[in-house]
């Protein structure tokens, strides 16, 4: 299995479209919040000191959720390319167990996925700097770090069972296409959450990516906030905080940090078990 990992870590790596094209989403976002989001939402909270390293930190945070999802779909893209190649039959026939090729396949998209979102991590971290904030603290960093890793292993869950449906690159590549149009919605990026309907704030509120975006704002604005917004009333810091999607509200029911840890890893696990018995029961 380590072999087969290595083996899908090259091809990907070997492709720079494909690496292009996995990160598309994000160089996307990035695109539109430097040319328009950026200063429209500086703009609004003018009376906040640092609404700057605010709005960037907020930004770069669901950027790093939604890059651990759309890497991982484009890591995924070996096993539609094996399978349109017919190589998925010379590697059925071979010594190497099903369970040991889906875990191969697997394995090298968590290894793509977090590699390609501490690819991110530093480019964002260069960004908010150059807007006149501060780097992350070590301690935040390894907070960071953390979520990562598990956002990485949730999405990947997700993204393996929706491509285990598909059989062709155009398939495939219709479905990249329209995920990595849908993902900046679904996280609160394009819009904050508070400007949307309540039936789609419902809907962001339940997708698990969410919680990751959630989860990665709450560590990398803590900084910011409490220097920006040290001198506002607690309401006006929780309504900044429910409206710009860094927490999240169930009606009057708060989700806490260890609440949507939990949603994370309950996700990744059940996705995880119906992808490999979807994909163990096809092979045979």
């Amino acid at each position: 299995m380590i072999n087969f990992t290595l083996r899908n870590l090259r091809v990907f790596f070997k492709d720079k479209t494909a690496v292009f094209f996995s990160l598309l989403a994000v160089f996307v976002i990035i695109g539109l919040y430097v040319l328009f989001l950026g200063d429209v939402w500086s703009a609004s909270f003018a009376d906040v000191e640092n609404a700057r390293f605010i709005m960037d930190s907020w930004i770069m945070a669901g950027i790093l959720a939604v890059t651990s999802f759309t890497t991982t779909m484009g890591a995924f893209g070996i096993m539609i390319e094996d399978k349109a190649k017919k190589i998925n039959k010379d590697l059925v026939v071979s010594p190497i167990k099903t369970t040991s090729l889906v875990g191969g396949y697997i394995f090298s998209s968590v290894i793509i996925g977090v590699i390609m979102s501490l690819v991110t991590l530093v480019l964002a971290e260069i960004y908010i700097v150059i807007g006149g904030g501060e780097l992350l603290s070590m301690i935040t960093f390894m907070k960071v770090l953390g979520l990562v890793l598990l956002a990485t292993f949730t999405n990947s869950s997700i993204v393996l069972f929706m491509v285990s449906f598909f059989d062709s690159l155009n398939a495939f590549s219709t479905a990249s296409t329209v995920v990595g149009t849908l993902i900046g919605f679904l996280t609160g990026i394009y819009l904050p959450i508070g400007q949307l309907p309540a039936a789609i704030q419902w809907l962001i509120k339940l997708f698990p990516v969410s919680h990751a975006a959630s989860l990665f704002r709450q560590v990398m604005m803590q900084a910011p906030l409490s220097v920006g917004f040290k001198n506002f009333p607690t309401e006006y810091v929780d309504g900044f905080k429910e409206f710009m999607g860094v927490t999240f509200l169930f009606n009057d029911y708060l989700v806490t940090p260890i609440m949507s840890i939990l949603i994370l890893i309950v996700t990744g696990f059940v996705f995880y078990a119906l992808s490999v018995f979807k994909l163990t029961i096809k092979h045979k």
